[in-house]
């Protein structure tokens, strides 16, 4: 991998690195607009759904308070997309701890089977570019979007929040 020689270079590699990953992400979300429309939801609630569900298959479901710090609502927006979706049955709300205070989200068997049905052929896609690459690559890939992720949230988060 090559170096840039000055900052300016590091300043237009990172300048084309972001636009890059605007257009993925831009098209990221289009898929998911894809998927609600599908689904009959809005796209805001099938991103919990997606949340809810791979939080269940990797056997950490999450809890509405949980949820939220993926998907930052209000807690009464919370609540309505909540009860949107299981008005729709996509959802449920158990109580399975000892403190019944916490409530687990469960989502419907045939969600994981709704969204392999229509993320398939994409991920496919994605699987046939990523299997092309040296695993060492995409390792380097990985925790340099990692790294830049985290340098979004460096000690002046907080301000920049502030002046919104």
């Amino acid at each position: 991998m090559r170096e840039p020689s000055t900052t300016e270079s590091v300043a237009a590699q990172r300048a084309r690195l972001a636009k890059e990953l605007l257009a993925y992400g831009a098209g990221f979300t289009e898929l998911g607009r894809r998927f609600a429309a599908r689904l009959g939801v809005h796209s805001t609630d099938a991103f919990a759904l997606l949340e809810i569900a791979s939080a269940e298959e990797a056997g950490n479901p999450l809890s509405p308070a949980l949820l939220s710090r993926r998907i930052p609502l209000s807690s009464g927006a919370m609540t309505a997309l909540l009860n949107r979706l299981e008005r729709a049955g996509y959802v449920s709300r158990t109580r399975e701890h000892a403190d019944r205070r916490i409530v687990t989200l469960r989502s419907d068997g045939r969600v994981k089977e709704l969204a392999d049905e229509f993320f398939g052929p994409v991920n496919q896609r994605q699987d046939a570019v990523l299997s092309a690459c040296p695993p060492d690559v995409l390792e380097q890939f990985e925790a340099l979007l990692t790294r830049l992720r985290t340098a979004l949230d460096g000690p002046d988060a907080d301000a920049a929040d502030e002046g919104v």
